[in-house]
């Protein structure tokens, strides 16, 4: 077994600590009942190789240095963002957020925002090998070996293109009230990376595309190497697949497509700032069933250890593993600090911002269904006829009215309980998303996640996410 290291503190944020704490207690003084700051530093890279060539740079999403403080009398509350924080800039930003909180003029006792039981706490990332470590050179010939692997395991192979990422993001949090002061800190790791490749065979052209992810360092880069020969064989595959006929089949769901189904069918969905602005259904369907009695579902970032774990969100609520789903009932919604206010429920831990200079938004973190008994081989012997679907590439949802559709590249034959070796591509799977989870009859024991993707919020704010699930 590899040797297990720990991220250590941030050390441009333990150099700012004490300032980060005096401002809080500053403002805590100058007549403000409870201040908070958190403090963001971030690093990151991308890497990539194809037939163009080589790239590496900095990931401008990823990488990012600030600090957002907020502030409540009692009634109001108010956020100003900056990217430095000097003792003398205490009375500048007080008077700055004295001011926004005037012009939010008459208060909503909804904007209240304390949190109990809150504690001190560090939380620090295991990994094997850290990407900065191992350097841009390494890491570039890496993936150029895993691309030249890929291209020698088939003359129809057109091209392969490979990319790996990485994020170091360190958060210290800080919270003063009058009698108290909380202090968190957490430092996190995580990689992805990505295989792409197309074939062709005359006029015929098929691709095909497989990512990785961890919390973790650069070890992601000994899986994708491992997959080679199989994601060759895969695009090959494909240059025989055929067109379904449109219809309604009973299908098992590869746990890449159960991730697609749970982030679009109830990711969304029950974000519940949302329900305050009236644009999701799931509100409405609270202690009823939704699903099948045996989905249940989960969302949370220390629900799983993948891309989107974390141990505090973006407004100091410490992470949670939120059911969503209790045995086909819906339980509850996801939150941040204000739609939990708004909704009189508790926060989730879900507060989460693109950087810090924006707003937080309720947004997911590890959504996944939870493992059954069945074995995967067993619900394919329980099948007349349908498909294996393999493969998601991206789905859309209707949190409003509850529509999903879900583009999957493989559908592979079941015909009297077993796989014909006849694949069926592109796929769309649509429908009405109860129906969808009430016909779910058999669930896999294993659960697997992955995280190489992001979320957005109406195409903008954007955060890492993970997802999964058994075969369903």
């Amino acid at each position: 077994m590899a040797t297990k290291k720990l991220l250590t503190s941030d050390k441009y944020l333990t150099e700012k600590k004490q300032d980060i704490i005096h401002l809080a207690e500053y403002l805590v003084n100058d007549s403000f009942n409870e201040a908070s700051v958190l403090a963001v530093n971030a690093t990151g890279k991308r890497y990539s190789i194809s037939r163009a060539g080589m790239n590496v740079s900095d990931d401008s999403l990823l990488c990012t240095r600030g600090f957002v403080i907020r502030v409540t009398d009692g009634e109001k509350w108010a956020e100003h963002s900056c990217n430095s924080i000097n003792p003398e800039d205490y009375s500048k930003i007080s008077s700055s957020l004295k001011e926004l909180i005037k012009k939010r003029g008459k208060s909503t006792a909804c904007e209240k925002h304390s949190v109990a039981e809150e504690k001190d706490a560090a939380h620090y990332t295991e990994y094997e090998i850290h990407p900065e470590e191992m350097g841009d050179e390494a890491i570039l010939a890496w993936i150029e070996k895993v691309r030249s692997k890929t291209l020698a395991c088939d003359d129809k192979l057109m091209d392969c293109s490979v990319f790996c990422s990485y994020a170091n993001t360190a958060k210290f949090f800080v919270k003063k009230t009058p009698d108290k002061l909380v202090q968190k800190e957490q430092s996190l790791l995580w990689m992805t990376g990505g295989i792409s490749v197309m074939a062709s065979r005359g006029d015929e052209i098929k691709d095909y595309y497989k990512g990785y992810s961890n919390l973790g360092g650069a070890e992601v880069l000994k899986e994708m190497e491992n997959d080679c020969e199989s994601i060759a064989k895969s695009v090959v595959a494909l240059l025989d697949s055929c067109q379904i006929e449109p219809g309604e089949y009973e299908c098992i769901c590869a746990p890449d497509v159960t991730g697609l189904i749970v982030h679009e069918a109830f990711g969304h969905g029950v974000e519940m700032d949302m329900f305050v602005k009236n644009r999701a259904l799931a509100e409405e369907y609270i202690d009823k069933y939704v699903a099948s009695p045996l989905v249940t579902m989960h969302d949370g970032a220390t629900a799983a250890k993948q891309t989107a774990t974390f141990y505090f969100d973006d407004e100091g609520v410490d992470g949670q593993d939120t059911i969503i789903i209790e045995k086909g009932v819906l339980k509850r919604g996801i939150s941040d600090l204000r739609s939990a206010y708004q909704t009189k429920t508790e926060p989730t831990g879900n507060g989460r911002r693109e950087s810090y200079k924006r707003k937080a938004y309720t947004r997911m973190t590890n959504t996944f269904f939870e493992a059954g008994k069945d074995k995967p081989e067993d619900m394919i012997a329980s099948i007349k006829y349908g498909f294996l679907l393999e493969n998601a590439s991206s789905g859309m949802e209707d949190p409003k009215n509850w529509g999903i559709q879900c583009m999957v590249n493989v559908a592979k034959e079941i015909k009297d309980g077993k796989l014909t070796g006849k694949i069926f591509s592109p796929i769309v799977l649509t429908g009405y998303v109860p129906d969808l989870l009430k016909s779910i009859t058999m669930i896999s024991d294993e659960v697997v996640l992955s995280g190489g993707g992001y979320c957005g919020k109406g195409y903008k704010e954007w955060v890492k996410v993970s997802d999964g699930g058994p075969y369903i």
